[in-house]
Parts: C-alpha cells; structure tokens; sequence
C-alpha cells in the first residue's frame, strides 16, 4: 500500500495557533499547482510501487481549490501512478469554503471524504483562535456534505484553551455525535514557536495553556466518545468501527507515502525526505527539474524508533512479532525489559505479543514511546 499527499500551501488568513506551511495570497496559486504536476514526475521513482491506495489534499487550506484544480492534480498522479485502486481520497475543507456550490462542484470530482476543521461550535472560540468560519457555518458545512451524499467525513475540533470550559467542551463533542459524524479527531492546544498565539503569551496578553485542562479534557473526551461507539483507535482520532482514517492510518503502520508541495514530506521505508517550505523557492528550484528536498537516510535504529513512535499511538499497538522477525532477538529483548516498568504502572499492557497504551498511557505515550526507543546503535545485532 501507499499513498500521496499533496500540500496546498494557501489559506485565508492565519489561525493564531498554526505553525503549517502556508500563503495568505493566491497570486500565483496557479503557478504553483503547475510545479506539483511536475514535481510528480520528478518524483515518480520514490516509491517501489505504482499502486496508490489513498490520496489526501492537506494544507494549508485545500478547499480554496476549484473543483477543476484538484481535478488537474489527480489526473496528472495518474500519469505517473496507479491511482484507480485509491478507495480513499481526502480534502481538507474549512467550513466556509463549503459552499453549496462548491459541493456540488466536488461530487463531479473523485474526492469522497472530508476532513473538516471546526475547532470548535462557539463564536467567541473561533474568532479567539482567528479562523475563518462561524459556528453556524460549521454546522451547516457538515449536514451540507452529508446531504450531497458524501458519507466518510471527519471533523476536527481542539480542546484545553483557556477559553473552552469542561460544558463547552462537552457542547462540541455533543454535536459532532448527534450529527452522526463516522469519524472526530481532537487536538489539544499547543503553544508552537513563531506563533501570534506564543507572542500573545510572552507579552502577557494571553494566558498560557494549562496541561491539567487538556489532561481532563481528553480524558472527559475519550470517555463521552466511548459510550457513542466509536473506537478510540489514535491517541488523537476517533471512528465508528471499521471507519478509520485509511491514509494517516498507513502512516501510523509505516506505509510508504508521496508528499508533493511545499514543505510536503515523503517516506519509503528506507529514507524520508520532505520539501522545502519556501513557495517561491519550491517553484524556483522544480522549474529547474530538481525537487528541493532534504533527505534523511533511515538506519535500522531509526525505523524502529519510527515505527515505536507511531505504533503506540494506535489501538493495534507495537506488534513484538514484527520487532522479532525484521530485527532479532536483541532489540525484542529490549523493549521488552523497558516496557516492563510501565506495565507495572499500569501505563502499558501486553496483549498477544502486542505493546498497547492504557488509557493513563494515553496521557503521556510521546513520553512511553521515547522510553522504548533505542538509543545506542552497537545495540542493533540481527539475528
């Protein structure tokens, strides 16, 4: 399996918490989609595979594409890939670019799932972060999807900010569960260097945000959810059964992915690149038939600790078997005696010859995972 990923690097205006790649201005938003087209086949020889899966549009803010714009990416893919085995592709939407026609414009494309960014159902909490979209267009933005036909959605909302109390909190989640939405991810607040929302904090203008908050929050979130049925199968996302997000999942489970864009990155299982995050300079450089990528070569050490990271964070958990088997013995043994101490503290358990979080895991699995990791190389010994 695998994947592409195309970074469209526009929005509206800046939320203040964002620290993504992106333009306010679409001058030369048709220049740029011209780079991605040849940037695919530049980059046609990065997968061993032909044979895409999944295809996502993120950002930025993708829905500021025309229909006929995301149209032009997928066709130019499909010269280069196999694309018609892609049961899954996703555009990132902000509610209000989701007009009626725009809607009906994308049902004539082959996008047929949504991931939309309501951060949140109050006003005062979307005009605070500085999105675009109100309240009432996000609840309309959803039922309009819905009532087109577009059955896979997902919706974004972010918790433990100072303004989101524990009933607002609960509000937010309410909604999303009486619209029916097969799939939530949540995001607690981050502070991210760069920000408006980490100067509003230096100066004092702003409050910081409060971990204990968050650590409720999520909680409180796992709980409602949980009792709706749906399976808390990422530290951050959320689906009825069988729902799940089928290309950050192939993330999660190491699957090679195509990042094309700026700042967009890839991976193949053996080395992970990633883009430029300069728009100018990113068409700059493709005009001149070279991607402006770094590239970081994966040495066995890095791919375990890749796939620790990444696996914890999943209900399927990190598979032992496949440690054993791609790896040896010695690294088994390893983890192994790390994870003993969680395990005892009821952070960890083990479930056939699967690592899993438990719920108290959950609160700090960045600080599990980074605990399993090896750490020295002369550890490796295959077997």
């Amino acid at each position: 399996m695998a994947g592409i990923y195309f970074h469209i690097p526009f929005c509206k205006q800046a939320c203040h918490y964002c620290d993504f790649h992106f333009s306010t201005s679409i001058k030369y938003k048709g220049e740029l989609l011209e780079a991605m087209a040849k940037e695919l086949r530049l980059q046609s020889a990065f997968l061993s595979t032909r044979e895409i899966n999944t295809i996502y549009f993120g950002g930025g803010t993708p829905s500021v594409l025309e229909a006929h714009e995301i149209s032009y990416l997928l066709d130019e893919a499909s010269r280069y890939f196999d694309i018609e085995q892609a049961t899954e592709i996703t555009l990132e939407a902000n509610p209000d670019d989701l007009d009626q026609k725009k809607v009906e414009a994308l049902r004539e494309t082959p996008v047929n799932r949504f991931s939309i960014g309501i951060q949140s159902f109050f006003d005062e909490d979307l005009k605070w972060m500085n999105r675009a979209h109100t309240a009432q267009e996000a609840d309309s933005a959803i039922k309009r999807v819905q009532d087109a036909g577009f059955e896979d959605v997902t919706a974004d909302l972010i918790y433990g900010y100072p303004l989101l109390s524990d009933e607002k909190w609960l509000s937010n989640i309410l909604k999303l569960t009486g619209l029916r939405v097969p799939h939530i991810s949540a995001y607690s607040m981050t502070v991210e260097s760069k920000t408006a929302l980490a100067h509003f904090i230096k100066v004092g203008a702003q409050k910081n945000m409060d971990e204990e908050q968050a650590a409720a929050q999520f909680l409180q979130l796992i709980e409602t959810l949980s009792s709706f049925s749906y399976e808390h199968y990422e530290i951050s996302n959320f689906a009825f059964p069988n729902r799940y997000a089928k290309h950050n999942t192939n993330y999660w489970k190491s699957e090679p992915y195509l990042g094309i864009g700026p700042s967009a990155h890839s991976y193949n299982g053996s080395q992970r690149q990633w883009n430029i995050s300069n728009n100018m300079r990113y068409m700059d450089e493709i005009g001149k038939n070279n991607v402006p990528a770094e590239i970081e070569l994966l040495s066995p050490v890095d791919q375990i600790n890749e796939y620790i990271m990444t696996s914890l964070r999943t209900m399927w958990g990190l598979d032992l078997n496949r440690i054993q088997q791609l790896y040896g013995a010695a690294w088994y043994d390893l983890i192994v005696n790390s994870a003993k101490r969680f395990e005892e503290e009821n952070k960890l358990f083990r479930e056939h010859e699967h690592l899993k979080l438990t719920t108290a895991g959950k609160l700090m699995a960045d600080f599990i995972a980074s605990e399993l990791f090896i750490e020295d190389e002369d550890e490796y010994k295959k077997d």
